[in-house]
């Protein structure tokens, strides 16, 4: 693609009255309460000190690539863990977790003919927002879990009360992660002469297995034929970009990694490439709203199904009110039971006023529900429908779908049922792992990027 056909990230305007920390004078829903605010500061003032976690230059090619899926010109696979855990961080899970997701671009950029934008869920995902600000077992309250950069899990009193020395230990194994990929990548982990290096183990007995592996196969006999027409190696093809996401929840901790840099006008939150904001805290009034209206990087809203359409409008005049290309992006999540009653007046309102925003699908978290034995789970027939009604829909509307948002692990997980081995609400017993919401296994994960791939096919058709 030339220069001249990408859509330009232009100039936009400093926001008004905004400082990293003007979201404090609004109201602000789930934090923690700490009971130290002393240390709490203590703690920002070192996460201040501490390098940041990712580069403007990163930020700003991820905003390029985001600008391109607007345009139709790229496809965004945003995925990976609901909450991470500290203990995760590991060289195997985080090394599965990459190895499903390029996979999962792998069939994407061999189906649809685009390049794809990798965003993983991970490097700082680990924040969740709760239903109540606390928990009563057995006649004893204690404050909810909030993920493992806010608390600990095990229900008693020292673990839940929340501690700020965990954003500091959060900062560290985000770096760490962060590392790692990065070695990865640079050492030619994404090699696409070699994508048979990225086989989990499961790939040899999945009902998947022939349908990947001749995927594979077609590509390595692609680049070996560029390479024998030109004479020499496609040198571009041993690594790939990688960016990373997180719900920015907990806004003690963006703040306190939100600089400015030399060369650069503006304020950019170097914890992540791309922060979302989450349904429960984007208010329009409120300080997770306030907060991201000011950051330069690229930014998402997850919309459900209540938001109206006026709402939606308003709040994309306040987090991009220059219509910058590649800044905003709406993750729908309404559930397959709602989607196609929720999402087309919403697409219809941002067509009509012309707004530039990247549509996203969140097939996972509209679909939770409780299973005959208890467990928090996701049935695949229902993510496969809300993803192949969102095509449809966005078709209809004469809008694009740019992306899906999904929520995976490279782990040998049940916890959402159905998908190629079919698995059922016993099978869940066997290996649930999650301690905040239920995820796409490996296969289940490959076996959506297939479909999403034969949808829009079908659309384009």
């Amino acid at each position: 693609m030339s220069q001249s056909e990408r859509p330009a990230l232009r100039p936009v305007s400093l926001p008004a009255g905004w400082t990293p920390a003007s979201w404090r004078e609004r109201p602000a829903m789930q934090l923690p309460t700490y009971p130290d605010q002393d240390v709490l500061a203590g703690v920002q003032d070192e996460l201040r000190a501490l390098p940041p976690l990712v580069t403007s230059w990163e930020i700003t090619a991820l905003k390029q690539q985001l600008a391109d899926a607007q345009e139709g010109r790229r496809f965004l696979l945003q995925g990976g863990d609901c909450a991470e855990n500290f203990s995760d961080c590991s060289s195997d899970v985080i090394s599965n977790r990459l190895k499903v997701l390029l996979q999962m671009s792998l069939v994407l950029v061999h189906g649809m003919r685009l390049p794809v934008v990798r965003v993983g869920r991970f490097a700082g995902q680990y924040a969740k927002p709760r239903s109540a600000d606390t928990e009563t077992r057995d006649g004893v309250t204690l404050p909810s879990y909030r993920g493992d950069i806010v608390n600990a899990p095990e229900f008693t009193a020292q673990a839940r009360t929340p501690d700020p020395r965990r954003m500091v230990k959060a900062h560290a194994r985000s770096a760490m992660t962060m590392n790692f990929v990065r070695s990865l990548i640079d050492g030619g982990f994404a090699d696409l002469h070699h994508p048979e290096y990225w086989d989990l183990r499961w790939v040899g007995h999945s009902p998947l297995a022939d349908e990947y592996h001749r995927m594979v196969s077609g590509i390595g006999d692609a680049v070996r034929f560029m390479e024998t027409l030109s004479g020499t190696a496609v040198h571009n093809l041993n690594r790939v970009d990688f960016f990373t996401s997180h719900e920015a929840l907990l806004l003690p901790y963006e703040e306190a990694q939100t600089r400015q840099v030399p060369r650069q006008w503006g304020w950019f939150d170097l914890s992540t490439h791309f922060p979302w904001i989450g349904m429960r805290t984007a208010a329009l009034d409120g300080a997770h709203v306030e907060y991201f209206r000011g950051i330069r990087n690229p930014v998402a809203v997850k919309i459900g199904p209540s938001v109206t359409p006026d709402q939606l409008l308003a709040l994309v005049d306040v987090l991009n009110p220059d219509d910058e290309p590649g800044r905003l992006s709406l993750i729908h999540r309404m559930g397959a039971a709602h989607i196609a009653d929720r999402l087309p007046p919403l697409l219809d309102a941002i067509r009509r006023d012309g707004r530039r925003v990247l549509w996203v699908c969140d097939p996972m978290h509209g679909n939770t529900e409780a299973s005959s034995n208890g467990y928090k789970t996701r049935r695949f027939r229902n993510i496969r429908s809300e993803i192949e009604q969102a095509f449809d829909l966005h078709a209809a509307a004469g809008t694009r779908l740019g992306g899906v948002h999904l929520e995976l692990t490279g782990e040998d997980v049940t916890e959402c049922t159905g998908g190629a081995r079919d698995l059922s609400d016993r099978d869940l017993e066997r290996a649930y792992r999650s301690s905040v919401d239920p995820r796409l296994n490996y296969e289940q994960a490959l076996e959506t990027a297939m479909l999403i791939v034969r949808k829009q096919s079908l659309s384009l058709a």
